[in-house]
């Protein structure tokens, strides 16, 4: 009944980033932006008022991509006191092309001294600060292209509003991205902290509430001050049962012989108490290697159960396969109790090219429509987490087949080559 744990630390939500990429793209798009504005100031050099002032300037630039290109790698990196400065170069590269250029090159929309280099210091702003930060900076550029060309015209209209746009919409998607980055976090820590859970109420429920469950029906049975003893016991199975379920819940009626009431039968039946597998089975594959699950399942065999395996090794890996015994197990201990002394159970194993099948038939009372449901809304977690559970975390499932008064039938399916999450192995007898 002792269920076997390994300590695990809780699984850790995955941490993303969808920036990354694009900071990867905004360095690479200065890189290639300064090659080519500094090729058509060579290829224009003789053209300009002062050739020097164009040259002094594309120097300075590159000294400043030189130091400073490990700025756009990141969020972290990148600082508001880095994009002004960036800002302020491309800025200043718009204002000093009136200084260095010819009037006529000016007006016949000729480019400016950081042509194309400009956009990547406001889509700068757009990754760190969103479209809001976007729209600033676009616009001082807006202001700057202006003043340098000193008309309105169509050319110069046309690549300004082509820089705001494309900055704001940039800005835009990063904002939408970074809240769906927060939920999907948000969502997997939830997730992370809810398998956590049902991992803690399925071993309290293999171990605690059973022994809790037991002393009850052994109380009432024995009468007097063992009575009482059980009494207080089943009154502690409740309260449990309602904290491990996350909330309040109404007691559920005690049935006769003093056992809870509305606990489904699963599956199985008149196991006995000789259906626990002997303290000392364990797993044949500690070694590591694999598991054969038919080493595991046999011990449940007795009296009142009829166990069937391949003639070959059905191998799992060794924590797949505790746990499916573990499953079994907390289906044959609900039968025990449920099903009622005449009732008998047969466990047979099958081994698919992808999966370990093993199903949990009896000839009991079957299961009424919809008792599974009100049994988890109840806090009975023998279905929802010790059977389910288990199999869910192993990327398997568990399938219930049930006739009132002509048995029920549970499907155990395991996908071959998986592991319960964090490496747990377990293993719990009723």
């Amino acid at each position: 009944m002792a269920a076997r744990r390994h300590g695990t630390r809780p699984p850790q939500a995955l941490r993303m980033s969808v920036e990354l990429p694009l900071w990867r793209a905004l360095t690479g798009y200065r890189i290639l932006t300064l090659v080519y504005t500094g090729c058509l100031v060579a290829l224009s050099y003789r053209q300009y008022a002062h050739p020097l002032g164009a040259a002094a300037y594309m120097g300075v630039l590159a000294v400043w991509m030189v130091l400073t290109w490990r700025c756009t790698t990141s969020a972290e990196r990148c600082t508001r006191r880095f994009l002004v400065a960036d800002l302020g170069f491309a800025i200043g590269g718009i204002l000093l092309t009136l200084v260095v250029d010819t009037h006529a090159r000016i007006m016949d929309g000729g480019p400016t001294l950081p042509s194309i280099w400009t956009a990547g210091a406001v889509l700068g702003f757009a990754i760190k600060g969103g479209w809001r930060w976007a729209a600033v900076a676009s616009t001082v550029v807006a202001v700057a292209n202006l003043v340098e060309r000193q008309e309105l015209a169509r050319d110069t209209i046309h690549n300004v509003v082509l820089v705001w746009v494309a900055s704001v919409g940039l800005g835009y998607v990063v904002e939408v991205a970074r809240s769906s980055e927060r939920t999907l976090a948000r969502a997997l820590q939830i997730e992370a902290a809810t398998r956590e859970r049902e991992r803690l109420a399925r071993d309290i429920h293999d171990s605690v509430l059973q022994v809790l469950a037991m002393v009850q029906r052994r109380g009432a049975e024995i009468g007097g001050e063992a009575g009482e003893l059980g009494r207080m016991a089943g009154e502690q199975e409740v309260a449990l049962r309602a904290l491990v379920a996350g909330g309040l819940v109404s007691p559920p009626g005690i049935g006769p012989g003093g056992t809870a009431s509305g606990v489904p039968h699963q599956a199985g039946a008149g196991a006995g108490e000789g259906a626990v597998p002997p303290a000392g089975a364990a797993p044949a594959g500690d070694d590591g290697g694999p598991c054969d699950v038919r080493a595991l399942l046999a011990p449940y065999a007795g009296a009142g159960v009829t166990f069937s395996e391949p003639g070959a090794p059905v191998a799992l890996p060794p924590a797949a396969a505790a746990e499916l015994a573990a499953a079994v197990s907390a289906a044959l201990d609900n039968v025990r109790v449920h099903a009622g002394a005449g009732a008998h159970a047969w466990i047979l194993v099958e081994d698919e090219p992808h999966a370990v099948l093993v199903t949990v038939r009896d000839d009991g009372p079957g299961i009424p429509e919809g008792r599974l449901a009100d049994a988890e809304r109840e806090g009975r977690l023998g279905v929802a987490l010790s059977i389910r559970g288990r199999l869910r975390d192993l990327g398997g499932g568990a399938e219930w087949i049930s006739v009132p008064g002509q048995g029920t039938e549970v499907e155990l399916t395991v996908p071959k080559g998986t592991a319960p999450e964090g490496g747990r192995r377990g293993k719990a007898g009723a």
